[in-house]
């Protein structure tokens, strides 16, 4: 007669705990691999392993999500704007109001609710170059530290010298 309790124990218990990691992954800080070298080398760097490329994963806050709370320099997760099923990492470079100003002599004004992202190795990213400015409403989070491979567990800086030129 023990042993039913005890299984009806153990499922409350991982129900419980499901539903606690379901809510502070949704809402609060979640876990993502990065793949890919649009971001390299912040992200990904030529890193391998027996000949094999090895993904970061990367620490995701949500919580600069309740009042849009950006930065410049951030390194954020997005919904593609084409695909919805997609997420892309860039760093933030121009939020609501900045004039940014591309290297084909173009000005861009950006716009209420949006900001303009690229990669950190522009020649290997599909970003606002291409997709122009981004709904803020599709950021998914703000990348804080790198906690996979071992070797690279650090905080990912907000800063890059390759900021194109934005006038406030």
């Amino acid at each position: 007669m023990a042993a039913p309790k005890s299984f009806w124990r153990l499922a409350r218990n991982l129900v419980t705990t499901a539903l606690v990691c379901t809510t502070v992954s949704d809402r609060y800080v979640s876990l993502m691999a990065v793949r890919g070298s649009s971001m390299s080398p912040t992200l990904n760097p030529n890193t391998t392993s027996a000949g094999f490329k090895i993904d970061d994963y990367v620490l995701v806050e949500k919580l600069c999500l309740e009042k849009y709370k950006f930065a410049l320099g951030d390194v954020v997760v997005f919904r593609s704007p084409t695909n919805s099923k997609r997420k892309h990492v860039k760093r933030i470079v121009a939020l609501p109001g900045d004039i940014i100003h591309l290297s084909s002599f173009d000005t861009i004004r950006i716009p209420a609710g949006h900001c303009w992202v690229v990669g950190d190795n522009a020649a290997q990213s599909s970003d606002s170059r291409s997709h122009g400015p981004i709904p803020l409403g599709l950021i998914c989070g703000r990348i804080t530290h790198v906690v996979w491979p071992p070797q690279r567990l650090s905080r990912v800086s907000a800063r890059n010298r390759l900021l194109p030129q934005v006038e406030a």
